[in-house]
């Protein structure tokens, strides 16, 4: 085929794909068979391959994956993202309505519109062509996420119109795309993600590309970054623009006179929300003439104009058939309830926590009880009470064994402690669960190594400590279920790589009681090295001023094991680090830092740093992180969704600063680099 003639096939195939494609992406409604669409862009693909020329930027081969890229770059926003300020109940929405009411009176009206969990993102396109996607970040910065962008089919690289404009949408992960995604990864070995936001924002915030692209992503579009440019009136004509051009909206917004229509239309979706195909977690109230808008302005980081309304966790009613019973690391028995399944907040639960013996008595928990379970932050599900006026006397009492349910030694339970122990260092159950916490991502962060791969190797007795992670062939893995060459070879890699790992995360993965990670990098910054930690008594421990004397009691017996010992000199034969290699901290008296000396809260979620991640860089600069907030807190930093905590700083009068507050001082001081 001549040039000439694939220029002209080339258009067609790119009008009919981008229609096919809107239709079942967007519309919903297919007019072809997957087959056609498939065979069509086959035919594009080798047009392109074949006259490179033709291959453009908006062309629907670009939503396979492109190339790997090194790193995100920054995007500025064009207009800052600001984040929603929460509303939990009537009262905090009552409360936004008489604020709105006072400044520009009873004539107007609201927009309510699902509240998506996924990530937001902004979407810039030039003269009808989308050039580039960009994370919100701090709501002013972002990082440029263009590739993974483009790999959302409901995405236009071309809209309706030639038009230049900024818009704002809701990127998320569909459950059956979370459920397949999870499947596959159980499979594997590797860790499920825990909800479909992690998901979501987790494939877009890949390197590669092509791995966004296999996770069958979706988008709802809902807003324009500066609508003044478009000379519209409202949100809602702003809404019907963007369907006009191309985009997806979520259809099911409403326009609402009074807030007592909004709560109607509150409760309607509280009950609809699980039967959606994807995850909601509120609504979200906007006011909606723009005109309006401009009037109520905005605070330093959210608009007055609109408010978030967070639905309460869902409570759901079922049967508990059983209590399982798990070993944990340090021989610790936690009871597990067995239910019937049931879905609570989009997903299937089958199992809650019950944490003690203790609960299950004060809660009066017998075995065929019904009871009322919720997911406690929407993750994490628990045991909330019994519905005793539906027990039929067939429910039975439960007892705690005298023994360990895996090696049958004798159960104890310890002084000032309220869970039962097995104090069996050989049992069986302890060993592999240490094992499963030396890999886990706050420890040696061994890729792959998920809790089915540890118990598969355990129980074929190929490991038998953490030393003999390190002694693995690929001979020896590749005999394993559900375990392929390129995972055996990735597998590998992750455990030559964590060798090479800094002194604090093998403390923390040998599981030393007591000591926790932060724990952990405190004493491997004060020691450097793992010889002069094994040599220190308890008086150089509790020198340090986070070490108490039981942490150093514990640390100090820990090391004067001769099975230590000799693990620690395996490991040092197989190559693994024994010295700090991270930073070391500025001392208070050397720093002008606003950390300095001070007691600081993280609460909310942040955007450009995990918490782990703000937490070093804090005390690196001199800070101490604490949990909660009190009188001696300094210092609050709140993130998105920032709660009781914010609430609880703004009655004692206590300093707040914003993300990007703590950016600015973070880059200020050198410790955070772009």
């Amino acid at each position: 085929m001549e040039q000439n003639l694939a220029e002209k096939r080339v258009k067609e195939l790119h009008n009919l794909l981008n229609q096919y494609g809107y239709e079942y992406y967007v519309l919903d409604n297919p007019s072809v068979p997957d087959s056609e669409y498939d065979a069509l862009l086959n035919e594009l693909i080798q047009l392109e391959e074949k006259f490179p020329s033709l291959k453009t930027n908006d062309s629907p081969s670009q939503r396979i994956g492109g190339e790997v890229l090194d790193m995100f770059s920054k995007v500025q926003h064009q207009k800052p993202m600001l984040s929603l300020g929460n509303a939990f109940n009537e009262a905090d929405l009552r409360d936004f309505d008489r604020k709105v009411r006072a400044v520009i009176g009873d004539d107007f009206s609201y927009v309510c519109e699902l509240k998506i969990d996924g990530l937001a993102v902004s979407l810039r396109y030039e003269n009808g062509l989308f050039e580039q996607g960009a994370t919100r970040g701090d709501g002013t910065t972002g990082e440029d996420i263009t590739a993974n962008l483009k790999t959302i089919r409901s995405i236009p690289l071309r809209l309706n119109q030639a038009v230049s404009l900024e818009v704002r949408g809701e990127a998320f992960m569909p459950k059956k795309s979370f459920e397949a995604l999870n499947k596959a990864k159980d499979e594997n070995g590797e860790e499920p993600f825990a909800n479909p936001r992690n998901a979501a924002a987790g494939s877009l915030r890949q390197l590669d590309p092509r791995i966004a692209a296999s996770r069958n992503l979706d988008i709802f579009l809902y807003a324009i970054g500066d609508a003044g440019q478009t000379g519209i009136q409202s949100h809602s004509d702003g809404l019907d623009l963007l369907d006009r051009l191309g985009f997806k909206t979520n259809k099911e917004r409403k326009r609402c006179a009074t807030i007592e229509d909004v709560l109607q239309y509150i409760e309607g979706w509280q009950e609809k929300r699980p039967h959606l195909p994807y995850e909601i977690d509120g609504i979200v109230i906007k006011v909606d003439n723009l005109a309006h808008q401009e009037q109520l302005g905005t605070t330093v980081k959210s608009p007055r104009w609109a408010i978030a309304y967070k639905f309460p966790a869902e409570e759901v009613m079922t049967k508990l058939l059983s209590i399982e019973l798990n070993v944990g690391r340090t021989g610790v028995i936690t009871p597990t309830a067995v239910l019937e399944p049931v879905k609570v907040a989009g997903t299937t639960v089958k199992r809650a926590s019950l944490h003690n013996e203790d609960l299950i008595r004060e809660k009066d928990i017998k075995l065929g009880d019904m009871v009322v379970i919720k997911k406690a932050g929407d993750i994490i599900p628990e045991v909330v009470n019994v519905l005793v006026e539906k027990r039929t006397g067939e429910e039975a009492e439960f007892l705690m064994p005298t023994h360990c349910p895996e090696c049958e030694s004798e159960l104890v339970r310890i002084e000032g402690e309220v869970a039962l122990r097995c104090i069996n260092p050989k049992c069986p159950a302890q060993i592999r669960e240490g094992l499963i916490h030396f890999v886990s991502r706050n420890a040696m962060n061994i890729d792959g190594l998920g809790e089915r791969v540890i118990s598969q190797l355990f129980s074929e007795k190929l490991i038998e400590d953490v030393a003999d992670l390190y002694t693995l062939q690929f001979d020896q893995l590749i005999q394993l279920e559900r375990m392929g060459e390129k995972s055996v070879h990735n597998l590998l890699e992750a455990i030559e790589a964590s060798k090479q790992n800094s002194l604090e995360r093998l403390l923390f993965g040998l599981g030393i009681r007591h000591v926790g990670a932060k724990a952990a990098k405190t004493i491997a910054m004060e020691f450097k090295t793992m010889d002069q930690l094994m040599e220190a008594a308890k008086e150089d421990l509790t020198a340090i001023n986070e070490i108490g004397e039981k942490m150093a009691d514990s640390i100090v017996t820990f090391f004067e094991q001769e099975e230590v010992i000799e693990l620690i000199t395996e490991l040092k034969t197989y190559g693994v680090n024994m010295e700090y290699t991270g930073p070391l901290p500025v001392a208070v008296e050397e720093t002008d830092s606003a950390f300095a000396g001070k007691t600081i809260v993280l609460t909310g979620k942040l955007e450009q740093l995990s918490r782990n991640e703000a937490k070093e860089q804090i005390e690196l600069l001199g800070g101490k992180i604490t949990g909660s907030v009190s009188k001696k807190t300094d210092l609050v930093i709140a993130g998105e969704d920032a709660g009781s905590k914010l609430t609880k700083a703004e009655q004692l009068g206590i300093e707040v600063w914003d993300e990007e507050r703590l950016m600015e001082e973070l880059k200020n001081k050198g410790v955070f680099n772009e």
